[in-house]
């Protein structure tokens, strides 16, 4: 079953499921938008997560999996992709060579500084749109979706 791409679109009410994966279409689309509006046109789903992280310092690539709720392989992907775009670059760590060490170049710290900006900027329309109690509301129930990840079961309707 194909998702609407607008609720309009749909042969009846949305499930919660649908508007959930409406909404984080949303949200990596107005990411983009944001970013590109600073000069930033390569904008990927996980660039978020990895930036946010990395502006703490460099990390493992097998730590980046955690972050990215992902295997490590899909990590090392991720940041072959970084590599390439000129965002990180990886060494081995001193202490252990099989550990491969993650830091952000000059212009992935720049970029990495416009994602917290535009996500920033994101958040505080939200809050400035969403009435106090509801944005609560959601908050709540969108922990309760992450708390019961991996629990899912289907319904004996």
């Amino acid at each position: 079953m194909a998702i609407p791409t607008r609720p309009e679109q749909s042969s009846g009410p949305l499930l919660f499921g649908d508007l959930l994966a409406l909404a984080r279409r949303s949200w990596i689309r107005q990411m983009a938008e944001g970013l590109s509006q600073l000069g930033y046109d390569d904008y990927r789903p996980t660039d978020a997560a990895v930036f946010r992280r990395l502006l703490r310092g460099p990390i493992a690539v097998g730590r980046l999996d955690e972050v990215l709720g992902a295997s490590r392989q899909a990590a090392r992907k991720v940041v072959e992709g970084l590599e390439r775009r000129n965002h990180v670059t990886t060494e081995r760590d001193p202490e252990d060579a099989r550990r491969l060490i993650v830091s952000l170049t000059p212009v992935g710290e720049s970029y990495a500084e416009a994602v917290v900006n535009v996500i920033e900027s994101l958040n505080e329309g939200m809050v400035a749109s969403v009435e106090p109690g509801d944005l609560a509301a959601a908050r709540r129930v969108l922990l309760g979706v992450m708390a019961g990840e991996g629990d899912a079961r289907p319904s004996s309707r």
